[in-house]
């Protein structure tokens, strides 16, 4: 089904309590998935390419009590971040942002009204991985469409999306409050950048599609850094979809929002 795509400049206004498709154009991703590779290239961060411009398209959901936020000085600000087979090409594939995770449960009314938070969930391009660079230049966009606390900027995907977490948190460890990777993995030689940021890390203990020795590992040395803001939950019995039970478990969300940047 074709979804209309609002250009934020033009239209800063969405309907709260609802997911909204917006689009920006932002230098190009170089993030580029290459043949018959999976994993590695999902934690190689890679510059974006700003002799070239594409569109991105990217759902924003308003918390149904965003313009109280907003008069107060903002509203906490979630980025999410999909897996691989939520990728797509235009406006007419971003359904599929809606397919797993956050963006899912903000479709149902009862998970939606209780969500006080912007929740932005872009969509990227088949063929490519998560590009930190070109996703810190989405949430300067954002941050100037809508009321932001900035103190309360949050991270979370999962698989793909999991390994953009750990990408969006090395490219910009000071700017998130807090992160929540599901299913991921990382670079260990980032842990010592990440031991003062809040993470709650989540795997399945019998995924046999991103083992979980690749999220373990990081966990292990950002302790052994001296991190000590670091949880991590393994699902027992669990496969690769570690997200469904993580994202339904409302203690998520009160620990992730009441983190905010040490001022």
């Amino acid at each position: 089904m074709f979804v209309p795509v609002m250009f934020a400049e033009d239209h800063p206004a969405a309907e709260r309590g609802k997911q909204t498709v917006f689009s920006v154009e932002l230098p190009a991703s170089t993030s580029v998935l290459p043949p018959g590779q999976f994993l590695e290239p999902m934690s190689i961060p890679r510059p974006i390419d700003p002799s070239k411009k594409e569109t991105v398209h990217y759902f924003v959901f308003l918390p149904a009590d965003y313009d109280k936020q907003a008069e107060a000085g903002g509203a906490p600000l979630l980025l999410f971040l999909h897996g691989i087979g939520e990728c797509g090409n235009d406006a007419g594939e971003v359904n599929r942002v809606k397919n797993t995770g956050l963006p899912n449960f903000l479709e149902k009314p009862e998970f939606s009204k209780k969500f006080s938070c912007i929740a932005v969930s872009p969509q990227c391009k088949k063929g490519y991985v998560w590009s930190p660079a070109q996703l810190m230049l989405l949430l300067d966009h954002v941050e100037k469409q809508f009321k932001v606390d900035k103190n309360r900027i949050y991270v979370s995907g999962l698989s793909m999306g999991g390994y953009g977490t750990w990408l969006c948190l090395n490219e910009a460890p000071n700017r998130f409050a807090a992160a929540v990777p599901i299913c991921g993995g990382a670079n260990p030689e980032w842990a010592k950048k990440l031991t003062n940021v809040p993470i709650w890390a989540f795997h399945g203990g019998n995924d046999n599609v991103v083992n979980k020795r690749f999220q373990t590992k990081m966990v292990e040395e950002i302790r052994a850094a001296g991190g000590t803001k670091i949880i991590f939950t393994l699902f027992d019995g669990v496969g690769h979809d570690a997200w469904t039970p993580a994202y339904a478990n409302q203690l998520i969300y009160d620990w992730l929002f009441s983190q905010r940047l040490a001022k």
